[in-house]
């Protein structure tokens, strides 16, 4: 029996398996530290213990794409070891704030199968759920990839494709216990914008942007423990190491900053699409398109849905071109919902 592990190939998923991964991983203040050196993130939630408890919470929590990030790796190795890309995500949802001291881990159920036409390679859809010590759930959400085959003559598994939704409704989004945004500082977190200025169909340029650097986005991937072979091995993809998806998410979502500093707790993920693939030299831009507004039964918070698009450096607001395919500066399109004081 071999010792190391190969990563799975297409045809070695099956539906309902359920892969339990390896390495809990204990969040400390040290991944916030390396996380703001990573990105230009400024979100006073996420910055400051006392902010945190003036909004009714313990503590700062760590940034929710950093507790994304670390939950997500954990699957790489089961999930997308021999991927070609992360394709797209759904129904994602931050059911609790992970604190400095939790503990995580992933376990994922694979809930869709399609081989492509080329025979070479399928597209995989798994929900993956992150846990905390307690076995609580903190992040759930599907994602999809396509993975290589090994043998190229194993048949084709019947193909399902799952019905997700296209959008999270509001009445699916947890806002966490105790968060209470009544005497929100609108000074100390950098922009008096609240929820009610912001109209359906708005769109922010973010102005701001990035040059992604190749150790910088190697050691974030290292950070979340991510082992894909696509950011790490030039022999794997001979025109250079893909940049991360999650990468570019943290990069866009902390230059939004610049806009929606308001924008607080992402608790809601509707969909995304990686458009294109990123390398490192690349500059990225992004821009926001409100898509809509919920209020949430608790006092002083609101849901803002929005669109966040990240570039390589392309035209603000341009997304499609005439044949409605994604223009080719487009690396990001991601749908998420936010909580915002009102």
């Amino acid at each position: 029996m071999a010792k190391t592990n190969s990563g799975r190939f297409f045809e070695d998923y099956s539906i309902g398996q359920v892969l339990h991964h390896a390495v809990p991983r204990t969040v400390t203040v040290g991944e916030r530290a390396l996380y703001h050196a990573l990105y230009p993130a400024r979100h006073a939630l996420y910055s400051s213990d006392e902010f945190a408890r003036s909004c009714g919470l313990p503590q700062s929590p760590i940034d929710d794409l950093a507790a994304f990030h670390v939950v997500f790796g954990k699957t790489v190795p089961d999930i997308s070891l021999n991927a070609v890309a992360n394709l797209g995500y759904a129904e994602g949802r931050w059911l609790q704030p992970v604190y400095p001291g939790d503990t995580l881990r992933s376990e994922t159920e694979v809930i869709g199968l399609k081989q492509n036409s080329n025979g070479k390679t399928g597209v995989v859809w798994v929900r993956t759920r992150g846990l905390n010590q307690r076995d609580e759930v903190v992040i759930e959400y599907v994602r999809w990839v396509m993975v290589r085959k090994s043998n190229l003559d194993a048949p084709a598994p019947e193909t399902v494709v799952p019905d997700l939704k296209k959008a999270l409704a509001p009445g699916d989004l947890v806002v966490p216990s105790g968060l209470d945004f009544s005497k929100y500082d609108f000074a100390l977190a950098g922009e008096p914008h609240r929820w009610g200025d912001y109209q359906i169909g708005e769109t922010i340029d973010h102005v701001d942007g990035v040059t992604v650097e190749e150790a910088e986005h190697m050691l974030a991937t290292r950070l979340w423990q991510n082992t894909a072979k696509v950011h790490f091995d030039l022999t794997f993809r001979p025109d250079g190491r893909l940049i991360y998806g999650g990468h570019v998410i943290s990069m866009a979502r902390a230059l939004s900053f610049n806009g929606l500093a308001n924008a607080q707790m992402i608790v809601g993920l509707n969909g995304g699409a990686h458009a294109n693939p990123c390398f490192a030299g690349d500059t990225v831009k992004a821009w926001s398109e409100v898509l809509d507004k919920a209020e949430t039964g608790v006092p002083g918070v609101g849901a803002i849905r929005l669109r966040l698009v990240a570039t390589k450096g392309g035209e603000a607001f341009a997304l499609r071109g005439p044949d409605g395919k994604y223009s080719p500066d487009v690396l990001l399109d991601l749908d998420y919902w936010a909580l915002m004081p009102i």
